[in-house]
């Protein structure tokens, strides 16, 4: 047993004095197991961030012997346990110069560490950089729409280019197979009871069917076409072109609808939208040659600036979407800038002439509208069409004149062409119908016949001609000296004189070379009874 006295002999035992001490040796106590405690939670939470780990550790330590100390000097008021209170100060002292060493050794340290107007000139000098950086990426951005800006005005003059001459060519194309096939149309008339040759005027009329095909799909790429817009219900257009395709697809395609209920309607000619569908059908069957899925789908869609495709060529506004898709071998990537060149084509020599899509997407350019294609090769090809939406009913079509196909008749009618060849052949056509006839070559010509005492009741004129006026200048000044003249056209390009944003004139009446007898005749009753 201790012969040592208690703490508490020293103050007397006066109660006031004692619990003074205990009570404050308790608060500092706790303080000091507070501080313990933080310094090494923290420390431990934030092990990875935390500079001087070791130095936190030790301040946690000595605080933690600093709060026992200050209990036992609680316990030896009343026992006096004095020797563990002396071993308690003895390791406190060891880890007291622990301490003192590790803050001298970290005074270096902590002097080079950045003071806050360090961290704020940093902090300034990162900002700077991220504005710069920021800055920079805005500039590669920019760089980078214009150079895709750049790369649709070249695709844009490119196809403006080629569109210009294969509208050219097709004019000059159309006249030569008007004479062709309106010759050979006469030739195979006279041979009705030579079986022989009936068959050599079947090629040949065969031969420049093929040939109007190509340049009617020519003009539609170059966007010359004459076009008939109306409003039109594009999902009932689709249910009767689906209706069409199935037989010609076959049976190992499966054809599946997906139309949306309010889809609008669209302000374009139906008929080239059908053949459209029909040519990207086509395209769709030729890549699922062991059988898939075509998809056709209607909706209403808004283009608007945020459209990634987004052009001076796409007006923001209102479309109807029709989508073809099929599960067929795709496209590579590559290619996709070159599918809509006329006669590109990656399908065998002889199985396709490389005009279909063309042909769609100067349809579709022509109708203020907007083609898109997307392809993955192994999962199949979808080209979207975007067609202008209206309001409104759909138009009724157009209603048949009733003119018999085979119509004569014994009036006068003018005829101005350029093409010494053709004019030649229309005025022997005419003539054979029974009407009397008198040829111009030029709108010169022409106006002196005019102005001349020979009664006639049509001009039939060619829309571009040499010599200052064109077709649509010379009825005008014909009208102007004889306002019951009627007036029907014919041209196999027809620029902007009678056809206008694409769109044929209102009340003019166009035949579009080459043509057959029967349409010749049926056009000109038509214009006569006009």
């Amino acid at each position: 047993m201790s012969t040592l006295t208690a703490h508490g002999a020293c103050l007397l035992w006066i109660p006031e004095l004692i619990w003074l001490n205990a009570v404050s040796d308790a608060l500092l106590a706790i303080a000091f197991f507070v501080t313990a405690f933080v310094l090494g939670f923290f420390v431990w939470r934030r092990r990875s961030d935390v500079l001087f780990r070791g130095v936190f550790w030790i301040f946690a330590v000595f605080a933690a012997f600093c709060g026992v100390s200050r209990l036992l000097s609680v316990a030896t008021l009343w026992v006096p346990a004095y020797d563990i209170e002396a071993l308690v100060k003895g390791l406190l002292a060891l880890i007291s110069l622990g301490v003192t060493t590790a803050l001298l050794l970290m005074l270096p340290r902590l002097l080079v560490l950045p003071t806050r107007v360090q961290f704020a000139q940093a902090n300034a000098a990162l900002e700077e950089e991220i504005r710069h950086r920021r800055k920079a990426e805005a500039m590669v951005k920019r760089f980078q729409e214009i150079e895709a800006n750049e790369a649709q005005v070249r695709q844009a003059q490119k196809m403006e280019a080629i569109g210009q001459l294969t509208g050219g060519v097709a004019h000059d194309f159309n006249n030569i197979l008007t004479v062709i096939t309106g010759t050979i149309e006469i030739l195979g008339e006279a041979v009705q009871d030579r079986p022989n040759l009936v068959q050599i005027t079947d090629m040949i009329s065969a031969a420049a069917a093929r040939g109007a095909d190509l340049t009617r799909h020519l003009l539609a790429f170059s966007r010359r076409q004459p076009l008939q817009p109306r409003n039109t219900d594009v999902n009932a257009l689709v249910v009767d072109a689906a209706r069409l395709l199935r037989p010609t697809l076959g049976e190992q395609i499966e054809i599946e609808s997906m139309l949306a209920h309010d889809s609008s309607l669209a302000l374009i000619d139906p008929s080239q939208l059908s053949t459209a569908i029909l040519n990207l059908a086509l395209n769709a069957r030729d890549a699922m040659p062991d059988g898939g899925k075509l998809t056709l789908e209607t909706g209403n869609v808004v283009l608007d600036e945020n459209y990634p495709s987004m052009t001076s060529e796409i007006k923001p506004g209102n479309y109807v979407m029709i989508a073809v898709s099929d599960t067929g071998e795709g496209i590579p990537g590559s290619l996709l800038d070159k599918v809509f060149d006329p006669f590109f084509t990656t399908k065998e020599v002889g199985k396709g002439s490389g005009l279909g899509l063309s042909m769609v997407y100067g349809f579709v350019k022509q109708s203020n509208g907007h083609i898109k294609i997307y392809s993955e090769e192994g999962h199949g090809t979808t080209v979207k069409l975007y067609l202008p939406a209206v309001d409104g009913v759909p138009d009724a079509p157009a209603a048949d004149a009733g003119i018999p196909a085979g119509g004569h008749g014994d009036e006068s009618i003018l005829i101005v062409e350029d093409d010494a060849l053709v004019r030649e052949y229309v005025v022997t056509q005419i003539s054979r119908l029974g009407y009397h006839t008198m040829a111009a070559g030029n709108a010169a010509e022409a106006l002196a016949i005019i102005d001349g005492p020979e009664r006639f009741d049509l001009l039939f004129t060619d829309v571009i001609m040499p010599g200052g006026l064109n077709g649509r200048q010379l009825a005008t000044e014909a009208q102007k000296r004889r306002p019951e003249l009627k007036v029907l056209y014919t041209s196999g390009y027809t620029e902007n004189a009678i056809v206008h944003h694409g769109r044929l004139d209102v009340g003019v009446l166009l035949l579009p070379k080459p043509y057959l007898s029967s349409d010749l005749a049926r056009m000109i009753r038509t214009a006569l009874a006009s």
